[in-house]
C-alpha cells in the first residue's frame, strides 16, 4: 500500500475529531486494522480521505421526511 500524499496525513486527535470518537478508539481500529497506521514510533498519522469515509458510514441514516 503506498503511502497517501503529506498534505493529508493528520494526528491522533485530529483523526479522532473527524470520526467523532476518542483517541482510545482510533487507536482500537489500528490494532484491529480497521484503519492504517502512518508515522514513525510516537507519532501516529492518519489519511483524512479514510477517516472521512469511516465518518460518514457512521453516519446515521435520515429518518423519511426528516428535516436536516
Amino acid at each position: 500500500m503506498n503511502r497517501p500524499p503529506r498534505h493529508r496525513l493528520v494526528p491522533t486527535n485530529v483523526a479522532a475529531l473527524a470520526t467523532g470518537v476518542s483517541e482510545a478508539t482510533i487507536r482500537k481500529w489500528v490494532s484491529r486494522g480497521k484503519i492504517t497506521r502512518y508515522g514513525s514510533p510516537g507519532r501516529s498519522q492518519f489519511d483524512i480521505e479514510e477517516l472521512t469515509e469511516i465518518a460518514l458510514r457512521r453516519q446515521p441514516a435520515a429518518a423519511p421526511g426528516a428535516r436536516p
